[in-house]
């Protein structure tokens, strides 16, 4: 099977979807012929299918969205890329009072067909504006949260949220996008709600999300030469979220980890846990371990970033406290 890039793989995704289906759409600042975007995810779709269908927009988020939960009830199937997903905090108005409530209030009497699209997370020494993974702010009714971390992910992904009725919340991690992957040639999608053994384990469950997806493979590797069989698993979707494929594993191996490259305090890996705890705690052997940023703004000092973010000896020692 060919290799691709993650920015390859999206880019096919909105290309073959485009060709498919004429209401399609995308919008947002900088994505047209002059710069195709801040990381280069739509080179070329301005030139194929032209400004109608690839629109520059003004530097306002909150517009950004506005303009696309008004096309998608109107019959579009927008895609909304925002440059910088730190910047959604502009338009949460729009997202989490109108994107996700409307076909709620109008009693399923309209479609809201957005995907928005937008780069999470640190690494690239962008400091506290431009590095933030904010995804447990949209865990509210009415939104789907895919959060793909490889090129065949990323592709089978985006395909389905594009086809989706409801609007889709679309995180990508900055790092991802150079990374490289088995991508097929077909067509083909991937249902929300069903996630990923990315490495099979005995002896602890830890679940990943994003580029630390990619860290955790690392450790579990690591973790193998000292006899510690470590499962790994990525969710592809918070919401809706596989629980099933989650609780399964733990009761197999009897301990958790949780990696996410957000803040501790109120991140996704909080809801994991609850999810855990109401549900399978007889099965844990020993204490939940949470392995996040600390709960301070992305430092801009490259020194002082790497030491914020989690890595693969943090996620081995948090595995070593809970295996015995």
């Amino acid at each position: 099977m060919r290799e691709i890039t993650y920015r390859e793989a999206l880019r096919e995704a909105l290309r073959e979807e485009m060709l498919r289906d004429e209401t399609i759409i995308l919008l947002g600042e900088d994505i047209g012929r002059h710069w195709h975007g801040a990381f280069k995810v739509t080179q070329g779709l301005a030139e194929e299918f032209g400004n109608d269908r690839v629109r520059d927009t003004p530097i306002s988020e909150n517009t950004i969205i506005g303009a696309a939960v008004g096309a998608a009830i109107t019959g579009s199937r927008p895609v909304a890329e925002i440059m910088f997903g730190d910047l959604l905090t502009l338009a949460m108005d729009q997202i989490l009072n109108q994107a996700a409530k409307l076909r709620y209030m109008f009693g399923g009497q309209v479609k809201v067909p957005v995907v928005v699209r937008a780069p999470f997370g640190a690494g690239v020494n962008v400091a506290a504006h431009h590095s933030q993974s904010l995804e447990s702010l949209f865990l509210k009714p009415g939104l789907k949260i895919a959060v793909p971390s490889t090129p065949y992910d990323a592709k089978g992904l985006l395909k389905t949220a594009i086809r989706d009725d409801n609007p889709v919340m679309f995180f990508e991690h900055k790092l991802c996008y150079a990374l490289k992957g088995h991508v097929p040639e077909e067509n083909y999608t991937i249902p929300f709600g069903e996630a990923s053994i990315k490495k099979e384990g005995e002896d602890v469950t830890i679940v990943a999300t994003m580029y630390m997806v990619h860290k955790s493979i690392t450790a579990a590797e690591e973790l193998d030469k000292d006899g510690i069989s470590a499962e790994v698993i990525d969710p592809r979707t918070l919401a809706p979220f596989d629980k099933e494929t989650l609780l399964e594993s733990v009761e197999k191996t009897g301990r958790l980890v949780i990696v996410e490259e957000a803040t501790k305090t109120g991140g996704v890996g909080a809801e994991i846990s609850a999810v855990v705890c109401e549900e399978a705690i007889w099965a844990l052997d020993a204490p939940i371990r949470r392995v996040a940023a600390p709960d301070t703004p992305v430092p801009f000092s490259p020194t002082l970033e790497e030491f914020y973010l989690p890595n693969e000896k943090k996620i081995i020692d948090a595995v070593k406290e809970i295996v015995p």
